[in-house]
């Protein structure tokens, strides 16, 4: 996720990378789309309940960068693009 502080994410792609993510879940629990499981059931039994998704993890890192862009002086080159 390096970088992930000035990526642009359509909300097409977020569906995907959601998708993505559901789908490694549920390999690495060893369940099929078959069996029916709902996505609670599966994150529970990764232990990651209650956690944030990777699509949280990048919001959090672009608001993190937006502040540090936010204190950095006016004359800065990101601080410029910015504006």
């Amino acid at each position: 996720m390096y970088g992930a502080e000035v990526w642009q994410i359509p909300t097409r792609e977020v569906n995907k990378i959601l998708s993505t993510e559901m789908d490694v879940l549920r390999r690495s629990a060893r369940k099929s789309r078959m069996e029916r499981i709902k996505y609670a059931y599966i994150k529970e039994i990764m232990g990651v309940r209650g956690k944030p998704d990777i699509i949280d993890i990048i919001e959090k890192k672009r608001l993190q960068w937006y502040g540090h862009v936010k204190r950095m002086p006016e004359v800065r080159i990101p601080n410029l693009i910015m504006e």
